[in-house]
């Protein structure tokens, strides 16, 4: 039976719609929320949290309900989504404790030898801007050289932090270092205690001459050093929080309580000024990392304290987001997507005992974890016309798939001179396929391969191996509170050899690992992962290692500052009303 001609006009005229759609470069809002838990949004099952502007992008759009962060902390993460590539490819990954950019005087970042998906789409015509945090480095040798500043890696326009919020950033909410300054200066004392009580006993032997000079010079030469590092610590909202309008420092130190308002605002005007031309907006949150704070108009709000207030003042700022793309008839040319840079810090609870962390649902671990609650984070399409509203897709996929993606939507050939590890998700979100191109996915903590995940073909099973796990603290939490993160290596890891092997199709929660017993493939999965974990380390090259100690402590000839030192690092220059 022929079809009839009206069915066939009906045809044509959607297979034209698509094409004009696709022949116009759409605009890009990427939206990033810092430190939000898969379990904090409504769409994916928060009930008490009101986020309607978020769950509005799944109702209209497509909903991932195993997207993964590339890295389970900020700067890795943020690294590999903007690159599409592993942190490791980049010398984003760490060796050490710090796993991230702290101070915004160091000298590590991303290089410029890495191509984001600003740079590219900036080489296409795009107008392009990232409006938030930053966190991945400003300066290398001189504090104005600029060779990390977002404005070297494509972007048009910054107005945001270089680092990340911290307590330390707003006077009252408690330091993230104490607990570890104090655990140091302890190890220092009775170093130096058991050092000044053997050379006393020595000295009153008198077999051996003490050179009591060079043990004065030493102390004191120590002391000024302890105190130094103390004044900055004690001053460290002045030197390290401040808000940057491309290269100017506008406010040191930043005033936080009406910053998503701001950073709103400044969004708007960017879509109002550029909705003439193709434009992409990274909107990068500041929240819900510690310290948390909201707007007067949200504060004391949510059933779930300034946390909960937090993400409903986000979740305003994306329903102003999408209601200016509404006015200004650019929500069927416009692509948003919605994501967290990793899973809810759940060991973030203030000194007054209010939790400060966030939920990841029903998954284990959190933040600086490979546990599915560290890496698995809400991933949100809507492009009206094209994606059909309210699809869910159960394929695992990356955030390293956004460079790829984007880059083919814009008409951007994807670099053919280095390796891209994302996948464009384009056939998968318009159902030309049913497959994520995802097979394996390495989940790294810092610089070590933690766990590796296979979406075996032709089969429901999605299988997870890890190589070592963290020891939490209390062994019974689901966290390492006693350190406030967790880490990735030495005495704070248990090394599992054979690997913990999990099916994530049949226990998402990671309870039950399994073994040649309760699993009759166990050796043959096993033996997969390692053959495809062995091909993937052959791709690996040696860089430079940007978060190494040289690359990420503090350097006082890169402290930048927006008055003289006389005025201690102070200015004001972000008013109510935007400054041209």
């Amino acid at each position: 039976m022929k079809p009839q001609p009206w069915i066939r006009t009906m045809f044509i005229l959607h297979i034209l719609r698509a094409s004009c759609v696709y022949s116009s470069r759409p605009n890009f809002i990427l939206i990033m929320v810092d430190d939000l838990g898969i379990g904090d949004v409504g769409c994916y099952g928060n009930k008490t949290i009101r986020t309607p502007n978020i769950d509005r992008l799944a109702k209209e759009g497509v909903m991932f309900t195993q997207h993964l962060a590339a890295s389970p902390l900020c700067t890795p993460s943020r690294a590999a989504f903007m690159t599409g590539r592993y942190a490791i490819r980049s010398g984003m990954a760490s060796e050490s404790r710090m796993g991230v950019f702290i101070f915004s005087a160091s000298s590590g970042g991303l290089s410029t030898d890495e191509l984001t998906f600003a740079t590219v789409l900036k080489k296409a015509g795009y107008s392009t801007a990232i409006i938030g945090k930053w966190h991945l480095g400003l300066n290398c040798e001189k504090n104005d050289d600029f060779c990390h500043h977002p404005l070297n890696h494509g972007f048009d326009y910054f107005y945001g932090i270089t680092t990340t919020n911290l307590r330390d950033c707003i006077p009252g909410h408690g330091s993230v270092f104490v607990a570890g300054a104090a655990e140091y200066i302890r190890a220092m004392f009775q170093i130096s205690s058991l050092a000044l009580f053997t050379f006393v006993l020595i000295s009153c032997t008198g077999l051996v001459a003490i050179p009591w000079k060079r043990i004065f010079y030493i102390a004191s030469f120590t002391s000024v050093l302890l105190g130094a590092v103390i004044l900055f610590f004690w001053n460290f909202h002045y030197l390290n929080c401040f808000l940057m309008r491309n290269y100017k420092i506008i406010q040191q130190p930043l005033v936080f309580d009406n910053f998503t308002q701001r950073i709103t605002r400044e969004a708007l005007h960017f879509i109002k000024s550029n909705k003439d031309t193709p434009f992409l907006l990274f909107m990068s949150y500041v929240q819900v990392h510690t310290a948390l704070y909201a707007s007067q108009n949200f504060k004391g709000k949510s059933s779930h304290g300034i946390y909960g207030d937090a993400i409903e003042e986000v979740d305003w700022s994306v329903g102003e987001l999408l209601n200016e793309l509404d006015k200004s008839h650019l929500q069927n040319q416009t692509v948003v997507y919605f994501t967290s840079d990793n899973g809810a810090h759940l060991e973030e609870i203030s000194s007054s005992g209010e939790v400060h962390g966030g939920c990841n649902g029903i998954y284990k671990g959190g933040k600086s974890t490979s546990w599915e609650g560290g890496i698995r984070v809400p991933g949100l399409f809507r492009w009206p016309g094209v994606l059909e509203a309210g699809t869910v897709i159960n394929e695992p996929t990356s955030n390293m798939d956004i460079f790829p993606t984007v880059l083919k939507l814009a008409g951007s050939p994807v670099p053919q001179d280095r390796i891209i590890d994302g996948h464009d998700l384009m056939p998968l979100m318009q159902g030309e396929s049913i497959t994520s191109e995802q097979e394996f996915l390495f989940h790294y903590c810092n610089a070590y391969l933690n766990a590796v995940r296979w979406n075996q073909r032709n089969s429901s099973s999605v299988w997870k191996v890890f190589y070592f796990t963290p020891n939490f603290q209390p062994k019974d939490s689901n966290g390492c509170f006693a350190s406030h993160v967790c880490f990735c290596f030495g005495s704070f890891v248990t090394v599992h050899d054979p690997p913990l092997l999990y099916d994530l199709s049949k226990d998402p929660e990671e309870k039950s690992p399994l073994t040649p017993q309760t699993e009759p493939d166990f050796l043959k999965i096993l033996e997969t992962i390692q053959q495809a974990t062995e091909n993937h380390k052959k791709t690996l090259q040696a860089v430079d290692n940007q978060l190494s100690w040289n690359n990420v402590i503090w350097k006082p000839w890169l402290q930048v500052c927006c008055s003289s030192w006389t005025d201690f690092c102070y200015c004001d220059l972000d008013k109510d009303l935007r400054i041209e």
